[in-house]
Order: structure tokens, then sequence, then C-alpha cells
């Protein structure tokens, strides 16, 4: 492999893992005029981790007690079976 190849692969590992890491952080931020409402996902569409997972997208039941996602303040409490995340 040329010194090329590896300089480029390098920069483009660099450049998923900054991305990846740019995501990980904005999921465990607040996000400004949202709240997070617990007890209304679907499965496979959470927002972020719980005790039984570390990740997004990784709910396996609709509606679970844990699970959560990002709604727009005030909202959460207008859903059936949602509560506000504190």
């Amino acid at each position: 492999m040329s010194q090329e190849s590896k300089i480029l692969k390098s920069t483009i590992t660099s450049v998923m893992a900054l991305g990846l890491m740019a995501a990980s952080t904005a999921s465990l931020a607040g996000k400004p005029g949202m709240e997070k409402c617990m007890g209304v996902v679907k499965a496979g569409q959470n927002d972020c981790g719980t005790s039984q997972h570390g990740c997004g997208g990784a709910a396996k039941v609709d509606n679970g007690a844990e699970e959560w996602i990002y709604v727009p303040t005030g909202t959460c409490k207008k859903i059936t079976g949602g509560s506000v995340k504190r």
C-alpha cells in the first residue's frame, strides 16, 4: 500500500470518527424547545439509550416504560401514556 493511500484511508477514518462523536454528543445533550417523552416510543424508534441498551433505535417493544423520544416541549403530557423524563 502506498504512503498516499495510507494517508487517505487515515483521513477518511478520522472524519468518520469525528462525525460519530458529534452525533453521540448531540443525542446526550438536551435539545432546546424539546423534552424527553417516555412510554410512547415504537420499537426501533427511540432517541437514546436506557438501562437495557446503550443506543438510539434499539427499543425492542412498543411503548417501553424506559424508552423515550424528543418531542416539542408541552407535547408529552398530551400523549396518552407519555411521561416527561427528568
